[in-house]
């Protein structure tokens, strides 16, 4: 047995013990988890700081690595069209493929409400709890910390327990709030945070807020723009599903004095110190994943000068010193196939969890939608997202790229693929995006989109959850679909997954919430059924 199926064997394990420690103890985590009463806290909010300080570096786990593998890299990552593992887990019969792992998949839940390697709702409540009147400012963060945390939760299951949490129903269950109620949550917790940061925006920060910070070292200017940005974030989200309010939050987040993040020096990044970046661990160590096929294509097509910043060239002899992707669900039959494509480039010891050059594309639709206060046309912030993230790399060529109106997506090839020609997508493809880089205002609304989105998704790598996300509200950029779909038909191959079906156990351990949970949806509780915000 090599290491990477060792730890995805030890995960599946861990799993299976988190999710009944995770479920079946809501009565006793949902009371006070930490045995601290206001008292105890309110002297040096030592305690608080930690709490915060646990929060943000569990909203992307980080440590241990296999954590972050179950959590995001074999799930989110991978639909993205970021990412592939050139390991066939399972016999081949996995996530990649559509037959979801439950063992693994619990793993984009547990840490939410409480596991062994941190939470986020356990210890933001109690901060809240603590905070509120005591000191309003770490109050602030901790909301913005939460909505960070959750949506990225509710964009995977759909709906989650958040403003139900510590709450029981009458008959004994936990309840969770419907993913249209949970947005309705995000937005009032970032206008509460909001209102309490803008008249602090240029004041200095107390230590304890600094203290308690792992992105902007106590900055309540760039948490007031996070919150800003984030909130712009989720109105375009929910577009499809409720314009008026999409609209409403969107324009209140423009308007705001603060403004949005807009420089690289911006990203909202949580600092893991001198730890390992866990894909460094994944892809370098355990060689578990490797680039994607879409983002092969893209990039080679646009002949992009960011793909020796997220890419390493291949080393199998077939491909030898070029950038080769993996394209998902395809047959594999064994980790040496395709060990040799692109391994991802090392990165640097900060989870990148929004950068502001997503913000500027955010605006740019935002615009391209008419809503007031962008400040800057359709166009404007559309270059200035590509030239942010261009900065962010520092790279100074990006004026030759915005320029290029004959660049498309390149044809997809597999030399290795165990049935020759089965994985190729040439240009005959319907999956073979033709859009160009160059902006051209005379064109209609959905070619701008898809020209948005395409390079906002180019501009997030690797953050492989909001890039999902974007993919399954706007279907841009274009991906491929899987070739083998072992779904058993719950999951359609050519609408690809929507979402991730509510772990087995919290049927077993909360039967009548999750079985609320699930009539919450608008369809069957598998990976097919749409989310609320996700429509055709």
């Amino acid at each position: 047995m090599n290491n990477s199926h060792k730890y995805i064997l030890i995960g599946a394990f861990a799993a299976t013990l988190a999710v009944t420690g995770c479920t079946k103890n809501f009565k006793e985590y949902n009371t006070n988890p930490y045995g601290a009463s206001n008292d105890d806290l309110l002297p040096d909010y030592g305690l608080v700081v930690a709490q915060l300080q646990e929060a943000q570096k569990t909203i992307y786990v980080y440590q241990p690595a296999w954590v972050t593998q179950l959590q995001q890299n074999l799930m989110a990552d991978v639909y993205s069209g970021y990412m592939m593992p050139p390991t066939p887990f399972r016999g081949n019969s996995n996530n990649m493929n559509y037959d979801l792992v439950d063992g693994w998949n619990v793993w984009s839940l547990n840490p939410a409400y409480s596991s062994s390697v941190g939470s986020v709702m356990n210890p933001l409540s109690n901060v809240e709890v603590t905070t509120k009147t005591t000191a309003p400012d770490l109050y602030a963060m901790a909301k913005i910390v939460k909505v960070e945390a959750m949506h990225r939760v509710s964009d995977i299951f759909g709906p989650i327990m958040y403003s139900k949490y510590k709450v029981r129903a009458a008959d004994g269950g936990y309840d969770y709030d419907s993913q249209q109620d949970a947005y309705s949550n995000f937005f009032k917790d970032l206008s509460e945070a909001i209102a309490i940061l803008t008249p602090l925006r240029t004041a200095a920060s107390t230590p304890t807020f600094k203290n308690a910070d792992l992105v902007y070292g106590g900055s309540y200017m760039k948490w007031l723009q996070f919150a800003n940005s984030l909130r712009l974030r989720l109105a375009l989200r929910i577009v499809k599903a409720d314009a008026a309010k999409a609209k409403t939050e969107g324009e209140a987040a423009l308007a705001n004095p603060a403004k949005l993040l807009s420089t690289a020096a911006d990203n909202f990044s949580v600092d893991i110190g001198a730890t390992t970046h866990p894909l460094n661990t994944i892809n370098k160590a355990w060689a578990d994943i490797r680039m994607g096929a879409p983002i092969e294509s893209i990039m080679n097509g646009y002949r992009d000068p960011r793909l020796p910043k997220y890419f390493d060239t291949a080393t199998d002899a077939a491909v030898s010193g070029k950038y080769k992707g993996i394209r998902n669900g395809i047959n594999i039959d064994a980790k040496s196939r395709y060990q040799g494509y692109s391994a991802l480039a090392t990165f640097p010891s900060k989870i990148q969890l929004m950068t502001a050059a997503e913000v500027w594309f955010l605006q740019a639709e935002a615009a391209l939608r008419g809503w007031t206060g962008v400040g800057s046309t359709v166009q404007e912030s559309y270059e200035n997202g590509i030239r942010t993230s261009f900065s962010q790399y520092s790279l100074d060529n990006a004026g030759t790229y915005i320029n290029d109106a004959t660049s498309k997506p390149a044809e997809y090839l597999d030399p290795k693929a165990v049935t020759p020609g089965q994985n190729d997508i040439t240009s005959a493809s319907p999956w073979l995006s033709t859009i160009t880089i160059k902006w051209n205002d005379g064109d209609a609304f959905e070619k701008k989109l898809e020209r948005i989105i395409t390079q906002k998704w180019i501009a997030m790598y690797p953050e492989g959850q909001e890039a999902w996300s974007e993919f399954r509200r706007t279907g841009y950029p274009k991906l491929f679909p899987v070739v083998i779909n072992n779904s058993g038909g719950k999951i359609s191959t050519t609408t690809f997954i929507r979402r991730v079906n509510l772990p087995p156990d919290e049927y077993l351990t909360n039967p009548l919430g999750a079985k609320r949970a699930a009539a919450m949806l608008n369809g069957p509780d598998n990976g097919g059924t749409r989310l609320w915000w996700d429509k055709p």
